[in-house]
């Protein structure tokens, strides 16, 4: 058999979401935002002399930096998308870069509290002129990373092509830890405006350590979510026990059983799947195959059928 002939049998592995140039493109938009006020509040903090902007623009260097590795992520994934070392493609590399982000999004909540119970037992001083100011840019910037990241302008269609599940995308772990670092950051800065104005105005100066160890407990909640939700990715968790039903549902027909299935995520809104056949009237290959085409989402079949004795 000739080789043009084998490869009208052989099939992609690229399992990149359907979104994947959209959310890379946002992004790099995000961080490029993020960078710039960085840079102007550093800028504006060593002309005006004011500490809290000078700190508040390094903190946004160091969020830059965060949101770098899921732009690298979706590059990487892209470029490395034909490459046959990859079994199964470069869709799960967003999950990995999202493992990563949620660990450091674990740690900046429990660097958060940190500084929080330690103004507690130390109170300092507050500027609240300028760490309003800062507070305010930064909600600013969050609110306008958090659409950015949020927007989803993916079309998904519904089950007029008569398949029979109607939930195949599965979320891109990758935009989703970056969403939850701005919105993160949102939370922090919506908390420091509402502690800095009761502090400024009734005299609380115990709320201000207050708001932050509550923000810490919220963002390591997000934090500990994104790293059970992109964990169960990576070590190939089974993504949906309804699609294992409709599998088994397509399958079991006359005397044929299912006795071995595997479904795991190859990539954002693609599923692999192998599925070993007991049979006394075992079908043809092909016919397993189709079987499993009406379900929406299962990007790699693998089909195994054994006649039994």
């Amino acid at each position: 058999m000739h080789t043009h002939s084998l490869d009208l049998w052989r099939h992609s592995h690229v399992f990149l979401g359907s979104e994947h140039h959209g959310n890379e493109r946002r992004v790099w938009l995000v961080v490029a935002l993020t960078t710039v006020t960085m840079v102007a509040e550093i800028v504006a903090g060593s002309m005006f002399g004011s500490v809290a902007l000078t700190a508040d623009g390094w903190h946004m260097g160091t969020h830059a930096a965060a949101l770098s590795i899921s732009g690298l992520a979706y590059a990487f994934a892209r470029h490395q998308a034909g490459n046959p070392r990859y079994s199964f493609g470069t869709g799960k590399f967003g999950e990995l870069a999202g493992y990563t982000s949620a660990v450091l999004l674990a740690l900046a909540a429990i660097g958060i509290a940190y500084q929080a119970f330690g103004r507690f037992l130390d109170p300092v001083e507050i500027h609240y002129a300028e760490a309003m100011l800062v507070a305010v840019v930064g909600l600013v910037v969050n609110l306008a990373s958090a659409w950015l990241l949020g927007h989803d302008h993916a079309h998904h269609p519904g089950d007029a092509e008569g398949h029979v599940h109607s939930h195949p995308h599965h979320a891109d772990g990758n935009r989703r830890a970056a969403f939850a670092h701005v919105i993160a950051d949102a939370l922090t800065s919506a908390l420091a405006i509402f502690a800095l104005l009761a502090a400024s105005l009734f005299g609380w100066a115990w709320i201000d350590p207050l708001v932050g160890v509550i923000g810490a407990a919220l963002i390591a909640v997000w934090s500990f979510a994104l790293i059970r939700a992109t964990a169960s990715v990576l070590l190939d968790a089974m993504p949906s026990d309804e699609i294992a039903r409709a599998v088994r549902t397509e399958i079991e027909r006359g005397d044929d059983r299912v006795v071995d299935l595997h479904l795991w995520q190859l990539g954002p809104g693609h599923l692999g799947a192998i599925v070993s056949i007991v049979s006394h009237t075992p079908q043809p290959v092909s016919e397993y195959r189709s079987r499993l085409e009406k379900i929406r989402g299962l990007s790699h079949i693998t089909v195994e059928v054994q006649q039994c004795g």
